[in-house]
């Protein structure tokens, strides 16, 4: 599976870096009172819900930037579907780097395949439609990259990853610039003279704003917690000129329905902020 292009080896290394430091400190305590030092052992990662496996490549990379002699034998790989029993990886090596990176590996593969699993079964409600679904920035500080990395396992597509790869004008920045015309004005003056290219996507809450965000020639113009009738004149009015989103109050039940309005995207921040870790457990054995 293609890494998305955020997921830099630098990147996941600051991140693994940070991760643990945060929960290592001075020393895993536990661990090194009770294991000695030369002790080898095995482990197994061990899948007890099912699911879409998410979060493999990262794990591998946390094993090895803190013990490089773990030897990890894979079993299942990024995106799988995973079933309650399967194993999806044995690691090998000093017993005390299995034990000090067990917790880090879980919360990681948990989290990552929670999202990934709750991704794909959104996108095989939208399967038979043109309608793509994306994350929103609604995610866990410091904890974004494997998030949204999840989401793209999942089958999703990562809407910008940050505040610095794609202009967003939303309800608030529109008020307080004075309405659209403005805020779109503004925004294309700011980025000729920092000499940037970027998508510009405009917040809209009724048709009149709509038309507002077509004459100012936005790229994409966000259709917020609009009716389906709504949306779907919406549509017809953008009439393919830029590309649509549809955000706000959007879950399982009326995504479909949403979907049929013709919309290009779906935002859902569910995808990263209320989804549920999937069950895995890393066992030792002998």
């Amino acid at each position: 599976m293609t890494r998305p292009l955020y997921v830099t080896v630098e990147a996941v290394k600051l991140f693994i870096q940070a991760a643990l430091k945060e929960d290592i400190g001075e020393g895993d305590h536990s661990t090194n009172a009770t294991i000695p030092e030369e002790k080898i052992a095995k482990a197994r990662l061990i899948v007890k819900s099912d699911g879409i496996l998410a979060g493999m490549e990262l794990a591998i990379a946390i094993f090895h930037q803190f013990d490089p002699s773990l030897q990890v034998h894979i079993h299942k790989t990024d995106g799988d579907t995973i079933y309650k029993g399967d194993i999806a990886f044995e690691v090998t090596g000093h017993a005390r780097s299995i034990l000090t990176t067990e917790r880090l590996v879980l919360n990681c593969m948990q989290r990552m395949s929670g999202i990934a699993t709750y991704t794909h079964r959104l996108c095989e409600i939208l399967k038979d439609t043109s309608t793509q679904l994306l994350d929103t920035r609604k995610t866990t500080p410091n904890f974004r990259l494997p998030e949204k990395w999840a989401v793209c396992i999942g089958g999703g597509k990562n809407h910008r990853f940050a505040l610095y790869d794609m202009v967003m004008l939303k309800d608030n920045h529109i008020d307080v610039a004075g309405g659209i015309e403005k805020a779109v004005t503004l925004t294309r003056d700011y980025l000729s003279d920092k000499h940037k290219e970027l998508k510009i996507e405009v917040e809209t809450r009724t048709l009149d704003e709509v038309k507002l965000a077509l004459q100012n020639k936005a790229d994409i113009i966000m259709l917020d917690n609009m009716s389906t009738e709504t949306m779907k004149q919406a549509v017809a009015l953008i009439a393919g000129k830029c590309k649509t989103e549809a955000s706000g109050g959007i879950t399982e039940a009326n995504l479909l329905e949403v979907a049929r309005c013709g919309v290009d995207y779906i935002s859902v921040g569910a995808l990263t902020h209320s989804v549920k870790s999937l069950d895995l457990s890393l066992k030792i054995f002998q």
